[in-house]
């Protein structure tokens, strides 16, 4: 069978890419057309358009770039029409998946499945007209999203959660089972402690949250700080909001060998607040925007959730503290980070609810029981 698949950032490359092997072991004759990234391209079939072209996140990046959106959901759409695909997957990006599911179902009979869902339990919840007007099947690997859906009756498969299948799968490999040592020495690391840096994978979020970051960094003397930088962003960008007096590594798409190797991590919010602490790196989950005051008014008027963390939504109480807005300052950030390093006071209580947040999740296997279930639909 034929399958185009639709991604819009890193992650979704990821887990596309592992649902891609999935299905090729459940279809032998599996073929792919993706808008996407290296992970997917490496599996095989034909890059349409990378992610990073596409990847533009807040109001005044999205109007800059619209008349590009605009463009790229033009040959999206007449590119899937002259293919004619047996399933159009679409993975997460809902701004932009929802408006090319609308179009393929108003002008066609192609089967529209979502894999990863919008976050629309989060806000923007009257999107749930558009997912039942236009997507057949939803798998979600979220298991808070059941009840969500359930209540807007709509059911949805949830399948587990392929982070679970990413890291376990890491830790297995060689890199996995790389020595402290060898990685310190790959990188030119110091002996000290290692804090991991996850400032984002957008230009705008690392711009917002590294520069504070830093200024966090150069209180503590004991630790190493280490930012995991993505593929697509230069090192030259991240070097503008470091001081030019430290002296920080930056690893480049290696995020899961410097959380197998961290003491702690300072995360911005998103997929890898669950992978740390899938890793079991205690962690403060923080998100620097400007007008901060503002921000966490409308976040309380306008989010229909209580975090902002997958971690702590996961359970459904704070396991991870989340700075927001104005709550992101130095000193704030500091005493956090003083709580979950070693010896700190919060530490130890933190490993122990992440062993929970796991539990609730379920085990490995995600991407191969969505797969089963997607090529079940299609042939039943």
């Amino acid at each position: 069978m034929r399958y185009y698949l639709i991604v819009g950032e890193a992650s979704g490359d990821l887990h596309a890419s592992n649902l891609m092997k999935a299905l090729q072991s459940e279809d032998g004759d599996a073929e792919f057309r993706f808008y996407g990234g290296d992970l997917m391209r490496s599996v095989g079939g034909t890059l349409v358009k990378h992610y990073k072209e596409m990847a533009y996140m807040g109001f005044v990046p999205v109007m800059m770039h619209l008349r590009t959106i605009l463009r790229n959901m033009r040959v999206c759409k007449r590119d899937i029409m002259d293919w004619k695909p047996d399933v159009l997957i679409l993975v997460d990006y809902p701004g932009f998946n929802l408006d090319i599911a609308k179009y393929v179902r108003s002008h066609s009979d192609i089967p529209i499945y979502y894999y990863i869902s919008p976050k629309i339990w989060a806000w923007k919840e009257y999107r749930i007209k558009n997912i039942r007007r236009d997507v057949d099947e939803l798998f979600s690997i979220l298991p808070f999203e059941v009840e969500f859906y359930e209540r807007h009756h709509y059911p949805i498969h949830y399948v587990g959660n392929p982070c679970v299948d990413a890291v376990e799968a890491f830790k297995a490999s060689d890199e996995g089972a790389e020595t402290d040592e060898a990685f310190r020495r790959a990188y030119g690391l110091s002996d000290q402690p290692i804090i991991a840096i996850l400032a984002g994978s957008r230009r705008q979020e690392i711009k917002d949250n590294l520069r504070v970051m830093m200024k966090t960094a150069q209180r503590f003397n004991s630790h190493q700080f280490v930012i995991a930088g993505v593929p697509t962003i230069e090192e030259a960008y991240y070097r503008k909001y470091i001081p030019q007096e430290m002296d920080v590594k930056i690893v480049v798409n290696s995020t899961y060998r410097l959380l197998r190797h961290a003491e702690a991590a300072l995360v911005t919010s998103g997929t890898a607040t669950l992978e740390t602490a899938l890793f079991d790196v205690p962690q403060v989950v923080c998100y620097y925007t400007s007008c901060g005051r503002m921000v966490n008014w409308l976040r309380k008027l306008i989010l229909k959730v209580k975090y902002i963390s997958l971690v702590n939504l996961v359970v459904n109480r704070e396991i991870v503290k989340e700075l927001i807005g104005e709550q992101m300052n130095v000193d704030r950030l500091e005493a956090e980070l003083r709580q979950i390093v070693e010896g700190g006071a919060n530490r130890s209580q933190m490993l122990a609810d992440y062993a929970e947040m796991r539990e609730r999740l379920g085990g490995s296997g995600a991407s191969q029981r969505a797969a089963r279930q997607i090529v079940a639909h299609l042939i039943g």
